[in-house]
């Protein structure tokens, strides 16, 4: 399943690898795709990866995330 999150935050590549980072650090993640233009994290995953953890993981590296 592909999950897309909307993120607040990113400015710079620097943020996007934060981002993709603290995502893949998920169990059951297979892909991500962050975009910095449209402030979007597009998850691959299965049923073991869950959106909140997605959401906590995300505001653990200091952005925001909604869905």
């Amino acid at each position: 399943m592909i999950t897309t999150l909307r993120i607040t935050g990113m400015s710079c590549n620097n943020c996007v690898r934060h981002v993709d980072k603290a995502l893949r650090a998920i169990g059951g993640v297979s892909q991500v795709e962050v975009n910095l233009a449209d402030q979007t994290a597009k998850v691959s995953h299965d049923d073991t990866a869950s959106v909140p953890a997605m959401i906590a993981a995300v505001e653990s590296a200091g952005y925001e995330a909604a869905v």
